[in-house]
């Protein structure tokens, strides 16, 4: 791992929406049951945004992805190296040196549309899913908390960001207003919101409508060009 910098890792939180739930991509570890976030170690020659970009596209095969940066996670004790040793045996394929009982990792989060994600395990990983938000199980190292905080950052930049990402390219409102309450965790008033996102004038309306719903079939939106990839 000379490659690499030292002790310095990213990790990366993938938000998808499926099925009117907000999910993230996990790893499984080689012969255990054990889940990560995806991550991966700086190379000395690319910049700390690229190697998010390569750490989240290698593991969903996309290349056109919305990243941000909410947070550097660099407690003293940030995890119990000995019982991740436990958890997980030494790492496959590593030598001693090339890991570090202390580790400083950059949090970022990526949303995706669930749908065009290709999950793909890394070389020490046997398993790559989504997981329900509601559903987590006991992570390796601190990624629990690291989950935690990317949700408070999505949630508050709620109003800020294209959320749009997580969404096919047309939506009806009642499913942005979904995907909102999914965020928020908390319900929302359809009449209030229609009318803070029509102010917003993010919102370009399409000819077709949603079909197959039980009441009358909602029109279809798309965000405008400026406010997506």
């Amino acid at each position: 791992m000379t490659d690499y910098i030292h002790a310095l890792s990213i990790d990366g939180v993938i938000f998808g929406f499926h099925e009117n739930e907000l999910k993230v991509l996990l790893l499984r570890w080689k012969g255990t049951d054990e889940w990560s976030l995806p991550g991966g170690f700086i190379r000395m020659q690319e910049s700390v945004d690229v190697a998010a970009q390569r750490v989240v596209q290698e593991r969903t095969g996309l290349t056109q992805l919305y990243l941000r940066q909410f947070h550097v996670f660099g407690d003293v004790n940030r995890y119990d190296w000995t019982e991740l040793q436990r958890r997980i045996g030494f790492p496959h394929g590593n030598t001693e040196g090339e890991w570090w009982p202390r580790t400083v990792s950059i949090g970022y989060y990526a949303l995706v549309e669930h749908s065009k994600v290709e999950p793909t395990p890394d070389h020490l990983t046997e398993a790559c899913a989504w997981w329900s938000l509601d559903a987590l199980p006991n992570l390796l190292f601190d990624h629990n908390q690291i989950i935690e905080v990317a949700l408070q950052a999505l949630r508050k930049d709620l109003n800020e960001q294209p959320i749009g990402h997580l969404l096919p390219g047309a939506f009806s409102i009642p499913e942005l207003q979904r995907l909102h309450e999914t965020i928020l965790g908390h319900p929302l008033d359809a009449r209030n919101f229609y009318k803070k996102i029509m102010a917003s004038d993010e919102l370009e309306r399409l000819p077709e409508r949603r079909r197959g719903t039980p009441h009358k079939a909602p029109f279809l939106y798309r965000f405008r060009t400026e406010v997506t990839v």
